[in-house]
């Protein structure tokens, strides 16, 4: 796979919550090696597509991951085919320790010297984990659980990382640190699907971004030009 190539491809992807359509005919693509962002308002169906990409709900269209068909396969299926994702809200398990959640990560590897590299990666990328082994999950600051969650997505291996909502609740100097390790990341070889209620750190970080305006694309483009559109600032940006 070059590195032009398209490592994801939405096609007219739809999800139906009842009688409620979340999204309608989502259409996108994700070139290897770049991050592309979602933005849009609560509601706009951001999470819901990142969630019938990873298989988390069933959605009608296409969705295919490196040249192959991917709609309605399981989550544990796509993680051994390299493509993880970052839940909002973090998903980790509280009464277990900061190690065991990390090393869930690598459940489906057994290639141990490869493991404990990649584990070493982790801990140059978020030192406050290797700090914090032993403690229980749940004892850590929500900035601190962001950085283990995405520490154990990492061990997986992905070849494309969804992330959902990464800077929630972070308290500003935090969320620097966390966009600064997300570029660190794509540097590396990782591709990023980005969900980001912060447009402007979203903007500045993704190569290419979609708006999504309930349910539906409104808008896609370069990152860097949707960022100076009057539309995508006066709606997202704060600039009016």
């Amino acid at each position: 796979m070059g590195e032009n190539e398209t490592i994801l491809e939405v096609r007219d992807v739809s999800v139906r919550y009842g009688a409620i359509r979340a999204i309608s005919n989502v259409s996108f693509s994700v070139k290897r090696g770049e991050i592309l962002t979602l933005i849009g308002s609560n509601g706009a169906g951001k999470t819901t597509t990142l969630r019938a990409i990873s298989g988390m709900v069933r959605c009608t269209g296409n969705v295919r991951f490196m040249d192959q068909e991917i709609a309605g396969t399981r989550p544990d299926v796509l993680v051994t085919r390299g493509l993880c994702h970052c839940p909002e809200g973090r998903g980790i398990f509280a009464n277990m320790s900061v190690e065991e959640n990390l090393n869930l990560g690598a459940f489906i590897r057994s290639d141990k010297h490869e493991i404990e590299k990649d584990k070493q990666r982790v801990f140059e990328l978020f030192p406050r984990i290797k700090e914090r082994l032993k403690q229980n999950a749940g004892t850590l600051s929500g900035g601190e659980q962001q950085m283990l969650a995405i520490g154990r997505a990492l061990l997986a291996r992905p070849k494309l990382l969804l992330l959902d909502e990464p800077s929630l609740g972070l308290a500003p100097q935090l969320v620097q640190t966390i966009f600064k390790i997300i570029r660190e990341i794509n540097a590396q070889g990782v591709s990023i699907l980005l969900v980001e209620q912060n447009a402007h750190m979203a903007l500045q970080v993704a190569h290419h971004a979609v708006v999504l305006e309930v349910g539906k694309v409104a808008m896609t483009g370069l990152a860097s030009d949707l960022a100076k559109s009057d539309e995508v600032r006066k709606a997202y940006l704060g600039h009016g």
